[in-house]
């Protein structure tokens, strides 16, 4: 893919820096950051503008409040989070935009920071407004977007902005989601092995098709294996089977026998009777082979198939994982996806962890900064590695 410029191209000295950030992370009841990850992630773009005396705006949005003004989505406690990180006060603005907005970013000093409140909670923001782009526009000399798990979206922080600042650039941690999950997997020593899971094929089809052109071996896990081992003729009980997506499965399997992919399913499960996802429980286990029976859901990767897919982890060079191996949220259910974890993290191999439930997978794992690199985008990372053009990105190009 075309070179995107970054942070590091340009002179930022004395600059108004707009930053897209991506602090929508999980809070509580009271609007307590539960997980900071993506507060850290963005941490060397901003000590970095902090160090070269930039003037820095931060943005980003929280939840979907849905162009309302919702107490429980303020980015008021973020802030707190971020003072303490960067050892500084963070002037947190009530709005993103706006003549009092405007006359804080315009008195502000070098090495300052400005959080502002949630960018959703104006609907133009989603919608992708013109105006709001301006007036984003307006705050800033420079913008710079280092909100990868956003760039999927074309909206006004993502792409609008761009069209009405003088320059555009990717920050630092937007830069390495683009060389991990583009160049590096481009360029992936072989052999590269490709493990996909979760619950749906039809969340993954477009990154099956694209990595099977580019992978030695392909694993797949979750309840997205049950609806392959239905196109394949097994059994499969009372397990997840998307039935709309049997003939997808059927082309997966045969383009990776056409192109000499080794692509492995799972050989026995973990199966239980009964699973309620609402309240995370699942009746006592055991353990099926290849055929699931009758009455029984597969939750989880079994034994034999954790020591098949060890020896193809243990093999390869180059691992790229998206997606838990079962329902991990569970404990008589998570050995699969917390061994692989551990297996991924052990090997010789560069290890890149593909975002949403597989970040928070590996995190929970406590193997996370074993592996080489976890994104923080979960659609976006699914959206690129599906070979799609992200709106975030290609504005940068721009």
């Amino acid at each position: 893919m075309q070179k995107v410029k970054t942070l590091s191209d340009i002179s930022c000295r004395g600059k108004r820096v707009f930053v897209r950030v991506d602090f929508n992370v999980p809070i509580d009841d009271r609007g307590n950051v539960l997980d900071d990850s993506r507060i850290v992630a963005a941490l060397p773009t901003i000590r970095y503008l902090i160090q070269n005396s930039a003037r820095i705006i931060l943005a980003s949005h929280l939840g979907r409040p849905k162009g309302e003004m919702v107490a429980k989505y303020s980015l008021r406690n973020v802030a707190s989070v971020l003072a303490k990180y960067i050892g500084q006060p963070v002037l947190f603005l009530t709005d993103c935009v706006g003549e009092e907005v405007l006359a804080e970013v315009t008195k502000m000093i070098e090495g300052r920071v400005i959080l502002l409140e949630n960018l959703r909670f104006h609907k133009e923001e989603t919608a992708n407004d013109e105006e709001f782009s301006k007036q984003l526009a307006s705050l800033a000399d420079i913008y710079v977007n280092d909100a990868f798990g956003s760039a999927h979206r074309a909206h006004a922080s993502t792409e609008g902005i761009t069209r009405f600042v003088q320059e555009s650039v990717a920050g630092f941690l937007m830069e390495k989601e683009l060389q991990f999950l583009g160049t590096k997997i481009a360029e992936a020593k072989h052999p590269f092995l490709v493990i996909l899971g979760g619950a749906k094929v039809s969340d993954k089809i477009k990154v099956i098709d694209n990595l099977l052109k580019k992978a030695d071996t392909m694993l797949i896990g979750g309840a997205m294996a049950y609806t392959f081992l239905a196109a394949n003729g097994n059994a499969t009980g009372s397990s997840m089977v998307e039935m709309d997506n049997i003939q997808t499965a059927k082309n997966a399997i045969q383009k990776a026998k056409e192109t000499e992919i080794k692509l492995l399913l799972p050989i026995d499960h973990v199966v239980t009777s009964t699973l309620n996802t609402k309240t995370n429980t699942i009746d006592s286990t055991s353990y099926a082979e290849l055929d699931i029976p009758d009455g029984k859901i597969g939750v989880d990767i079994g034994p034999q198939t954790i020591e098949l897919f060890g020896k193809e982890i243990k093999a390869a060079s180059t691992i790229l994982w998206n997606g838990p191996m079962g329902v991990f949220e569970i404990q008589q259910s998570s050995i699969g996806t917390f061994t692989i974890a551990k297996l991924v993290a052990e090997s010789n191999a560069m290890s890149i962890i593909g975002g949403g439930d597989s970040a928070k997978a590996i995190k929970e794992s406590g193997y996370a900064d074993k592996v080489s690199f976890v994104s923080t985008g979960g659609g976006a990372s699914l959206e690129f590695l599906g070979g799609d053009v992200l709106p975030g990105v290609e504005a940068l190009m721009k």
